[in-house]
Formats: C-alpha cells, structure tokens, sequence
C-alpha cells in the first residue's frame, strides 16, 4: 500500500511538471492582452485585416497610401482610386518597399486577399508600423458598392 502511495505521488509530480512545462510553452507564444492571437502587440505594430467598410473608411484618412499589390496588368483592369501599383511578387518588391517611408499609414490590397497578406507580412518584416490590408481583395470592394477606376 505505501508503495502505490509513493507511485501516485510519482504520477502526481510528473503531471505537475508536466503541466508547468506546457504553461511555460503556452505563456512564450501567447500574444499580448488584447492582441489579436498570432498578431504583433498594438504598441509595436498595427497590422489589421479590415473588411471593406472599414478599409474604405481608413483609405479615407488623410495621409494613408493605398498600395495595389496585384500584377500591372490586374491593376489595369481596375484599381482603387490613387492606389500605387506595386506587384508583391515582382523581383522588385524588396527594392521598392526600401523607398517607401516605414512611419507612414499603408492600405494594402489585391484580388483575393492572399497577396495582400504575405505584402503584410513583408512590410512588418521590414519595419512598417501600420498597415492594413483588405480581407476578400477587389472581390469583397466591389460587392460592397465601392468603386474602381481604370487606368488612362
């Protein structure tokens, strides 16, 4: 009997530590208080995936560049109104977000939302506070009511 008492308090001390080794993993990847999970804090960056309304609403805002990252020849289809064209996945892109003023607002976007969101996460890399891309790309802007313009 005093030997199952001596293994359960065995199986009790390894759940334990068990169970804080997990807590300490849990704690080093945990995100900031009020952070979105998996996302920088507010106080280093802001990096926020907007639905088209509130897209619309920041493209608005004095100040706020508004980046196309799609093909020249996508972005010559349709664009947003004075979007900058600057195709994520030309071997330029590093190049150019070099030029670019890290403390200024950007407002991301492209057809579906994917290429939005690795130039999110290249501007972040390279030091950019805020910026923002549009969930659903041109697809979700235009359902939405809000307009293109083509290039002249």
């Amino acid at each position: 009997m005093r030997r199952l008492g001596r293994l359960g308090r065995s199986i009790l001390l390894v759940g334990a530590l068990v169970a804080g080794m997990l807590g300490g993993v849990a704690a080093c990847s945990a995100s900031p208080p009020g952070s979105p999970s998996g996302s920088p804090s507010a106080s280093t960056h802001q990096l926020q995936h907007l639905d088209a309304a509130a897209f619309a609403a920041e493209v608005a805002t004095p100040g706020v560049v508004v980046i196309d990252v799609r093909t020249p020849a996508e972005y010559a289809t349709g664009h947003l109104r004075d979007a900058v064209n600057l195709d994520v996945q030309s071997s330029d892109f590093a190049a150019r977000l070099a030029e670019l003023d890290v403390s200024t607002s950007y407002a991301v976007y492209c057809q579906s939302g994917h290429r939005s969101e690795l130039a999110l996460e290249k501007l972040a890399a390279a030091g950019f506070t805020h910026v923002v891309d549009l969930t659903g790309g041109v697809p979700a802007w235009t359902a939405q009511g809000y307009p293109l313009v083509n290039t002249p």
